[in-house]
C-alpha cells in the first residue's frame, strides 16, 4: 500500500489502497490546507490507468481541517477519472467538499479568460485593424450626420432639449474657463514676445515685436490654444459624463421614452461650445497681446503707444475673423469628439476612463489636422 506522508502529524497525508480488485480507495488525513503543500493529484494519476480499475473513492475520516487545497486535489482526481473513464465516489468526502464539487460540476468553466496562445498572423492583424478603423470611421460619420440633423431641428424649433441644460453648459464652457484661458494665453503671448524680440533685435526692428505677437495670437495661437484647453477640460468632461450615463443605461432609457439622445444630450453641449469658443478666442487674443506688451515695454523698452499702433497696423479685421472662424470649427470638433466617445463607450468604469482619454486625443489630432487644412485653403485664397 503506497503512502505519502510527512513527519508532522497534522500535515496533509494521503494513503492509497485497493478497497477491491476494481476499486481504489484514497485515505485522507491531517490538515489539508493550501499553505501546507498537500499532495498533488498527479501522484495518483499513474494508478488511475491500472488495468481492471473501475472506481475511485475517498475516506476522509482522518481529515482534521481543510480549505481549497483539498478541493483542488479532489477536482484533479476527478478530471483524471474522466480521462480514464472511471467512476468517482465522493460519498467519503466532507459534506462541504461534496457540495462545492457538485457546484463546480453544474457551473460551466469560463473560456477565453486567459491569454491566447499564438498571435494571429501579421496580415490577419492588419485586416482586423483595418476593418475596425473602417467601422469607427463609418460610426463617426453617422454620428456627425445625426448631430447636423439635431442642429437643424434646433434651428426650426423642434429639438428636444432643456434650456436649463444649455445655460449650465454655457456657464461651464464660458465663465468657468476664463481663468485657465487667461493664464495660458498670457504666457503664450509673453513667450512669443521674448522669442520674437530676440530675433528682431538682430536687425534693429524690435518694435515689430507687436506685429508678430498680434498676428500670431489672432490668426493661429489663440484659437488653437483655446481649443486644446477646452479639449482637455471640457471634451474629457463630456466624454466622462455621457460614458457614465451609458454605463447606467440612462441613454437607453431616453431612447425608450422616445427622447432623442442627440437632442437631449449632445445638442446643448455642442451649442455651448459653438457660442463660447469665439468669445474665448477674442479673450485669448487680448490676453496674449497683453503678455506681449508686458515683455515689449518692460524688457525691451518699447513705448506702449508705439506697441499699440504697431499692433493696429499689422492686424486687419479679417485676421481676427479668421481666428474666430477657426475657433467655431474647433469647438464643434471638441464637442462631437467628447460626445461621440462618451455615448459609444463600453459599460464599465475603465471604459469611461478610456473614453475620456480617447476624446482628448481625438480632439487634439482633429484640431491640428483641421488647422493645417485651414492654412492651405487660406493660402490658396490669398488670405
Amino acid at each position: 500500500m503506497p503512502k505519502i506522508a510527512c513527519m508532522d502529524p497534522v500535515a496533509p497525508t494521503l494513503s492509497i489502497e485497493h478497497a477491491a480488485t476494481d476499486a481504489l480507495l484514497l485515505r485522507l488525513s491531517g490538515t489539508w490546507r493550501s499553505r501546507e503543500h498537500p499532495p498533488s493529484h498527479t501522484e495518483v494519476g499513474e494508478l488511475l490507468g491500472a488495468e481492471g480499475l473501475r472506481q475511485v473513492g475517498f475516506d476522509s475520516t482522518g481529515v482534521e481541517s481543510w480549505d481549497t487545497g483539498l478541493l483542488a486535489f479532489v477536482v484533479g482526481v476527478g478530471r483524471g477519472c474522466e480521462e480514464h473513464g472511471l467512476a468517482l465516489d465522493s460519498a467519503g468526502l466532507p459534506s462541504g467538499v461534496a457540495e462545492l464539487l457538485e457546484l463546480a460540476r453544474e457551473v460551466p468553466e469560463k473560456t477565453g479568460t486567459g491569454r491566447g496562445g499564438a498571435r494571429d498572423p501579421l496580415l490577419e492583424r492588419i485586416g482586423k485593424n483595418t476593418l475596425k478603423g473602417w467601422d469607427a470611421s463609418v460610426g463617426a460619420i453617422s454620428f456627425l450626420g445625426e448631430a447636423m440633423l439635431s442642429l437643424g431641428r434646433f434651428v426650426v424649433g423642434r429639438a428636444q432639449y432643456r434650456r436649463s441644460d444649455l445655460t449650465l453648459f454655457l456657464q461651464d464652457c464660458g465663465s468657468s474657463a476664463l481663468g485657465i484661458v487667461a493664464l495660458i494665453s498670457f504666457m503664450v503671448g509673453l513667450i512669443l514676445s521674448f522669442v520674437g524680440a530676440q530675433q528682431l533685435a538682430l536687425f534693429g526692428a524690435t518694435s515689430y515685436t507687436a506685429n508678430l505677437v498680434g498676428l500670431a495670437m489672432a490668426r493661429e495661437m489663440a484659437p488653437i490654444m483655446v481649443a486644446i484647453i477646452m479639449a482637455g477640460r471640457t471634451g474629457a468632461a463630456f466624454a466622462a459624463q455621457l460614458g457614465t450615463m451609458t454605463v447606467n443605461e440612462e441613454v437607453d432609457a431616453l431612447a425608450t421614452f422616445g427622447i432623442s439622445p442627440m437632442d437631449f444630450l449632445v445638442l446643448p453641449r455642442m451649442l455651448a461650445l459653438i457660442v463660447m469658443m469665439p468669445l474665448l478666442c477674442l479673450y485669448a487674443d487680448l490676453m496674449g497681446m497683453l503678455g506681449g506688451a508686458v515683455v515689449g515695454a518692460g524688457v525691451y523698452g518699447i513705448p506702449l503707444e508705439e506697441y499699440w499702433q504697431q499692433t493696429k497696423s499689422s492686424l486687419p479685421l479679417i485676421q481676427i475673423w479668421i481666428g474666430v472662424a477657426k475657433s467655431v470649427v474647433f469647438g464643434v470638433l471638441v464637442a462631437l469628439s467628447g460626445c461621440l466617445k462618451g455615448i459609444r463607450s463600453g459599460r464599465s468604469a475603465s471604459a469611461v476612463g478610456d473614453a475620456a482619454t480617447s476624446a482628448v486625443v481625438t480632439s487634439i489630432v482633429l484640431i491640428i489636422v483641421t488647422d493645417a487644412i485651414f492654412a492651405v485653403v487660406l493660402d490658396v485664397l490669398g488670405l
